[in-house]
């Protein structure tokens, strides 16, 4: 049986939540009280209601106690963003998120009960700025202080060589972990240091924000003195 999951309150996060919620297999019931909300999402979700969900009764009558998560995704108003928290861990709902604003917005979430308190802008925020920070860098998440795991096309000066060559990998030069590669419809996890980079390859690595800035850096040193000999 899939996993529910309810969200309540459908701006741009309560959105993109329940469609990706959907594309991984859930069934997602999602409720606003806007009408234009729920009519605009209707026909992808699994369901879609016009709803308080401050309101107990109708939280009950949705069945939403019975939700394996529910997602309190509205941010901006407080008042309701914790009473709809605190009426799903009344209701008993198994695991609780609720999206917060600020430091004390998050504080008083976590207070009453959220299993997890996420903070989307701020998390948006971190990982646009590493985007633009570490070039060539399609994705990334902060693990710690400058610090993280990255998502990356390998430059040009990579293609054809193996890990080891690159000095990459825990023993590497630069202490970068290969987590995975990417290769059309396989996924190489944990690849051999003897592994050769393709064409087309996206590599996930974790190490030190700087680190990952100087081999890159480096990768493109080397591509402009190979198109210098040529």
């Amino acid at each position: 049986m899939k996993k529910q999951v309810a969200i309540l309150g459908l701006g741009r996060f309560g959105v993109s939540l329940a469609n990706t919620l959907l594309t991984m297999g859930y069934d997602v019931l999602a409720m606003d009280v806007d009408e234009k909300r729920v009519q605009s999402i209707a026909p992808t979700i699994t369901r879609a209601v016009q709803a308080d969900g401050t309101d107990e009764a109708v939280l009950r009558e949705l069945g939403v106690d019975k939700f394996d998560v529910a997602i309190v995704a509205m941010g901006s108003d407080i008042e309701n963003s914790v009473l709809s928290t605190i009426l799903l861990r009344k209701l008993g709902v198994r695991y609780v998120v609720a999206r917060a604003d600020n430091d004390l917005h998050g504080t008083i979430l976590d207070k009453i009960g959220a299993d997890k308190v996420v903070y989307p802008e701020r998390e948006m925020g971190t990982r646009v700025a590493h985007g633009l920070m570490l070039t060539q860098v399609l994705d990334y998440m902060p693990l710690a202080a400058s610090y993280g795991v990255a998502r990356l096309s390998p430059p040009n000066s990579f293609i054809g060589r193996t890990l080891s060559e690159l000095g990459l990998g825990r023993e590497g030069k630069w202490g970068i972990a290969v987590l995975i590669i990417h290769r059309e419809r396989e996924v190489i996890v944990t690849p051999d240091r003897m592994e050769v980079i393709r064409d087309k390859d996206t590599l996930v690595v974790s190490g030190n924000d700087l680190r990952i800035e100087q081999m890159l850096t480096e990768a493109r040193k080397m591509r402009r003195e190979e198109e210098e000999e040529e």
